[in-house]
């Protein structure tokens, strides 16, 4: 017998400990998803977010599918335990304060390090999109700051 069925035979009322430990997979269908638009607080442009997710304790992570049209792009902001960016599609920017401005395109994935001022977004003639994933510190996955001027936005590319 399988080792998991053994210990299922073996649990009583008195063991709900190991009982909540057996979950099953959740599935949330793409047209159940809801989208809304970016809050006009901590985006520049038109963005939009799709099945913003943050995962019950013990799990600290959350997420979301974040489409910036051309032009758009987020404020300033932190993430305590840092931030992975996916790109699914288009072509975007991304800025760490006090470094180069970077591009990148679909396919890559970008590493935001924790408490390090940054922004992301859209190049001005095509539209990007990221599936972001970060953890949550004292129940706060960022830190939202001022907006991104349309100089520092505008600012020409380095060569890397």
């Amino acid at each position: 017998m399988h080792w998991l069925a053994a210990t299922l035979l073996l649990l009583t009322p008195t063991q709900p400990v190991l009982q909540t430990r057996i979950q099953t997979t959740e599935i949330t269908r793409k047209d159940a998803m809801k989208t809304v638009d970016g809050p006009a607080d901590y985006f520049t442009g038109k963005v939009t977010i799709t099945g913003q997710f943050q995962r019950p304790a013990p799990s600290r992570v959350g997420g979301a599918i974040v489409h910036f049209e051309p032009g758009a792009r987020t404020a300033w902001h932190t993430h305590p335990a840092g931030q992975t960016l996916i790109v699914t599609e288009g072509v975007g920017w991304t800025q760490v304060e006090g470094e180069a401005k970077r591009e990148f395109h679909a396919g890559d994935m970008l590493w935001c390090p924790a408490d390090r001022k940054h922004w992301h977004g859209a190049t001005p003639s095509e539209s990007m999109t990221h599936i972001a994933i970060q953890e949550s510190v004292d129940g706060s996955p960022v830190t939202w700051m001022e907006k991104v001027t349309d100089e520092e936005y505008l600012t020409p590319l380095r060569a890397e």
